[in-house]
């Protein structure tokens, strides 16, 4: 029997996946303050060419990357990565 949610606790990638589809941009600093982790340059890497999800980057004048969804995307044809899956559309069964 399969377990609906086999990981123990949000992963990085997870609550990258959380924050985007919640409309929030987000940086390094973000990612950190909640405790989820340093490497947030390569999950938005790995979500836009792996998973082909529109990732729009702006950069502070602190050369600090803000990553959000773009304007409009439909997130029910998002792709997601096997630690996110929780988080995209449930299928119907029947």
């Amino acid at each position: 029997m399969a377990q609906a949610n086999f990981y123990s606790k949000p992963t990085s990638v997870y609550m990258a996946c959380k924050l985007l589809l919640d409309g929030q941009t987000i940086s390094q600093i973000t990612l950190m303050q909640s405790g989820h982790g340093w490497r947030l340059g390569a999950i938005m890497h790995r979500l836009r060419w792996e998973y082909g999800w529109p990732i729009c980057t702006e950069y502070t004048s602190g050369h600090i990357a803000l990553y959000s969804l773009a304007p409009g995307t439909d997130t029910a044809t998002l792709r997601f990565p096997k630690s996110a899956k929780a988080l995209g559309k449930v299928e119907d069964a029947t």
